[in-house]
Parts: C-alpha cells; structure tokens; sequence
C-alpha cells in the first residue's frame, strides 16, 4: 500500500492563528509575540466498543492540558478501518494519531510512523508486546492492551441445560455440548446455538484462521510475516469448526453482522455462545449490565490435532504517530499516549472504563474487573495460550482472501478445498511481489 504524503501547512495555521487574533482584538497575544492557539491532535482510529469512554477520557486531558485539542474519530464494527484509513490519508486529512496491526502495517506505513522509543509508554510496554512493531532500534508503534477471544457464552443457560462448561477441553466436548444446547434450545428460549457473522471477515478471516495457523508458525507473528507459503496443517480442524458454528447458528450466517451478533441476539440471550472476545464486554455491559457482570464467561477454541485447552492472546491493534506533522504535533500526541497509559488518570480508565487487559507494567492484576477479561489473565498466567500471527500475514490476506473465501463456503459456492487452495495461492502471490 502507498499513500500520498501531505504535511500540515504553516500558511494555514497562520491563517488560523490570524483569525483567531482578530476575532478577540488581538487580547490574547502574549508579551513576546506569541499566541494562545491550541495543538491539535487528530485520532483516527478503530475501536468502537470503548469510543465513548475514550472521548470522556480525551475530555478529562483537555481540561488538565488547556494547551491541546483531542480531537477523536472512531471507525469499526461493521466498517472496514483500513479503507476508511487510506480514504483519509488520500484526501490529504491525515490524522496525527492512527492505528496499525504489527510488522506488514509497520511495512505499509513506514514513510508516516514515528519513532516512538523515546515515549515513557514504549519503557512500560509488556516484554514481547513491541516485537511486531520494532524495526532496528526504533519502535513504532504502542499497544492498545492485550487482548484474547474464544468462544463467549452464557453460564446461566449452560447451567440449566446440565452442562459444566469447566469440563469442556475439546472438540468433541464442544460437539456434545453444542448438540446438548440444540435439543433444548426451545426450553431455553434460544433461536439457535451459535450467532457466527460469517459477514464479518475479520471474526472469520483473522480471528478464526489464526487459531488454526498460529500452531503452524510456532505461535510467532514474525514467522507468519516472513513466510512465503502457506501449508494449512490443522486445515479439517478449521473446517471442523467453521461448520459447527455455521450448522447451529442464527441464519443466514454469511449475512449475520457484528452488532447483530453481539447486540441483539447474545446480549439479549437469543444464543448461548458467539465468537469473540474481551473487547465486547463495554457493548453487551451497556446493553443488560446484570448479565455481562454475572453470566457470561470464555472458553477456547478448540483446535483438534493440538492443544485444545489454550487461548489466543495478543495484542490487538497499535498506536501510530504521523510522522509528516509538524514537531508540536507529534510531541503533542507522543504526550497523550504515554498519559493515557502511565498516570495514574488514564491507568484507571484503561482498567475500569475501558475494560483493558493492559500491556504495561504498573497495574495491579486485581484491577482486572470484567470476567472475561479475568478468563484471558488466568490463561496467560498458567502459559496456556496461542500467539496472534494474522498481524503478520500478507497485506489484506486476512479479510480480501481468507475471509471472503469463506464466505463463499458459507454460501455452497465454493469446496473447502477450493477455498484453501486459494487462499494459499494468494499468500504466494503476494510474497513474491
């Protein structure tokens, strides 16, 4: 991906500047000349769930940095951040903070990151949690938080089906668990099992995928990125659990979007279990406040031929500075990030509005407040989880192939092996370019 360069303009800050100075009669002119115009510091980026909490959040800075505007624009969830991203930079409104996935975005976007080594955020950082965002010496990037998915579902109706959710640990477990839910579904007030939003190519072509490809890259997203090909080694797991999601989901599944899934049918107990994972805590809390506190846990996603019981963790997305702002500019957003991160205003919010896993030293684990959340630590704590390697596959691979594919599979147009076959052409193609 190339995307024009555009810098800010001096002439029409001087211009805003001007205008300002004129429209109070020039009282807010300094001793030496200067003026009291704010920095502004545009953010673009891709988390819907906690958008509201995060403009508060920006409020609370303004107030204690008089000096800076936050100005924060949220695209995600059932829009695509990544077009909607280069949209924004071809039409020459480049944001100064935005977001990028790990080494193939760092790639894609080397000529509008800025080195980030010198932030206090970037020394707080998790081991291992910059590696998909270091490039010789300098890192570009600074993680959102950790963050782990699997299979949601709801304790209350699991329970009074006489399943003990604890004793899941495999495919098979998960079969006869989802075939026990079925023959009750009618007593249990269920339209079906599953919501799986085969729309989403993001839930099936990155998420899903990288439980099946994470073991064949050793769970390192470096691996993934230099990787030339593409073998598929658990390709009958992955198709395993693609048609059971899809056999007792919710239909059609390949038009069933993200807020259908999360919002109207799980949230409010129309299915028992969805794939996702502790970034929508904040949506369904908002919606029925008493079922995310008390009824809704996580389990993995099994992956047959491997270690079933393990749980992708990683970190979701990064924050990038545009580099082409102008130096107040990008030390302005450099400041924010490590306030949002490492004072003790912003460390609260992470943990108690935000509902992060965080990926910084200087919290306290019993901060953890969500149970999802909870369920993700206690797997990290014990080793037993799986790395996020779609950051490292080939640009767009995830959703334009992967994930379009499947939709196909989903809707009888095309064989699972035609959809491997695919993909895997794909993946060369476009390493070899």
């Amino acid at each position: 991906m190339n995307w024009k360069k555009w810098s800010t303009s001096v002439l029409g800050t001087l211009v805003l500047t001007g205008g300002l100075l004129a429209g109070c009669g020039g009282d807010d002119e300094s001793a030496d000349g200067g003026s009291d115009a704010k920095t502004e510091v545009d953010v673009f980026q891709f988390k819907v769930e906690f958008r509201e909490q995060f403009e508060e959040l920006a409020s609370t800075y303004e107030e204690e940095n008089p000096d800076v505007d936050i100005n924060i624009t949220t695209v995600g969830g059932g829009e695509d951040y990544g077009s909607a991203l280069r949209s924004r930079f071809n039409s020459g409104n480049e944001p100064s903070i935005f977001n990028v996935g790990g080494p193939q975005d760092v790639e894609d976007w080397e000529d509008y990151l800025a080195d980030l080594s010198d932030t206090e955020a970037a020394d707080a950082a998790l081991q291992g949690t910059l590696e998909g965002v270091s490039v010789n010496d300098g890192v570009y990037g600074l993680p959102y938080n950790q963050e782990g998915y699997g299979l949601i579902y709801n304790t209350r109706i699991f329970e009074e089906a006489g399943i003990d959710a604890e004793s899941i640990k495999s495919y098979d477990d998960l079969v006869s668990a989802v075939e026990t839910l079925d023959s009750q579904k009618d007593e249990l007030g269920l339209d079906a099992v599953f919501a799986f939003p085969g729309s989403e190519t993001w839930v099936t072509g990155l998420h899903l995928s990288n439980t099946f490809l994470a073991p064949e890259f050793d769970n390192n997203v470096m691996n993934a990125y230099n990787a030339d090909s593409v073998d598929f080694e658990y390709s009958d797991a992955f198709k395993s659990i693609v048609d059971l999601q899809n056999e007792y989901s919710v239909q059609p599944t390949v038009s069933l979007n993200y807020s259908q899934q999360v919002e109207e049918l799980f949230s409010l107990e129309r299915v028992a279990i969805i794939q996702q994972g502790n970034w929508v805590y904040p949506t369904i809390e908002g919606i029925a406040p008493d079922f995310a506190a008390e009824n809704i846990d996580l389990m993995p996603i099994p992956v047959e031929g491997y270690e079933e019981d393990v749980m992708p963790v990683g970190v979701p997305m990064y924050w990038g500075v545009n580099s082409n702002k102008d130096e107040a500019e990008v030390q302005a957003s450099k400041d924010f990030l490590d306030w949002l991160y490492t004072s003790e205003t912003g460390k609260e919010a992470v943990v108690n509005d935000f509902n992060f896993l965080p990926a910084y030293e200087g919290y306290n684990a019993e901060d953890v407040s969500d149970p999802l959340s909870r369920t993700i630590y206690e797997y990290s704590n014990n080793d037993q989880t799986i790395g996020w390697v779609f950051m490292g596959y080939p640009t767009g691979w995830g959703e334009d192939q992967m994930g379009a594919q499947i939709q196909k599979y989903l809707s009888d147009e095309a064989s699972w092996d035609e959809i491997i076959t695919e993909t895997q052409e794909a993946w060369e193609s476009s390493r070899s370019e």
